[in-house]
């Protein structure tokens, strides 16, 4: 799942540290996708400071979530069908139609919670900027990552650019699968016919609307028998 979909099972914390926790995975792959960290392999070493606890346990919902949503029927039925309706499109790129219809669901996920008005984005931003960055800096430093000035570079203009907001339009969800697919594929989506892709899927993204609460439903049955500790 996307930022906005892992944000929407904590939205009612006040604790800024867990919500951090929650994406703080997809933000470090997106600052630099050489780190890797394990965080919840070496619990012992965050026991210590209540803000890396907190770190700590929105980390393991993330990794929660993303293990109950790739192993969904949803996500293999959506993900089989977008498949279909991109390929021929994708055909002039070397993008492969399962990545991109993987990312893609993800992409409408994230804005179908926008458009249908089931999220607080400003609530996400500001409680990401309400975290300590000192805090934030010693957590990394357990993990290995001495030198956060990378991750806070990019971590202060994903909080101040507000992109997540670019969502609501459908040109920008193409616009973001391109950057996604260039980390893969230089030439990202430069040889695909944008138009058409957009409208293949903001019409699919019409389809998602009858039925995509139901994951968010039925992950959050799961997650509330996942105690957060």
């Amino acid at each position: 799942m996307n930022f906005l979909s892992h944000f929407y099972f904590d939205r009612s914390t006040n604790d800024p540290y867990l919500a951090l926790g929650t994406v703080l995975p997809d933000l470090l792959k997106n600052a630099n996708k050489k780190w890797n960290p394990h965080p919840q392999k070496n619990e012992l070493l965050f026991k210590i400071d209540p803000a890396h606890q907190s770190i700590l346990v929105g980390w393991k919902r993330h990794l929660f979530v993303d293990k109950q949503f790739h192993s969904a029927a949803f996500f293999n039925v959506h993900v089989g069908a977008i498949k279909q309706v991109v390929g021929d499109i994708l055909k002039p790129s070397k993008v492969w139609p399962s990545f991109l219809a993987h990312i893609s669901l993800e992409l409408m996920l994230d804005s179908l919670l926008l458009t249908e008005g089931m999220i607080d984005v400003d609530q996400f931003y500001l409680q990401l900027d309400r975290s300590d960055r000192q805090k934030i800096a010693s957590f990394l430093k357990l993990n290995g990552i001495e030198d956060s000035t990378i991750f806070f570079t990019f971590y202060e203009k994903f909080i101040s650019s507000r992109y997540l907001y670019s969502y609501r339009d459908a040109e920008q969800i193409v616009y973001a699968l391109n950057r996604i697919s260039m980390r893969l594929w230089p030439e990202g989506l430069q040889q695909v016919n944008s138009q058409d892709l957009t409208q293949v899927l903001m019409a699919y993204r019409e389809v998602l609307k009858a039925d995509f609460r139901n994951i968010f439903h039925e992950i959050q049955l799961q997650l509330d028998d996942c105690p957060k500790t």
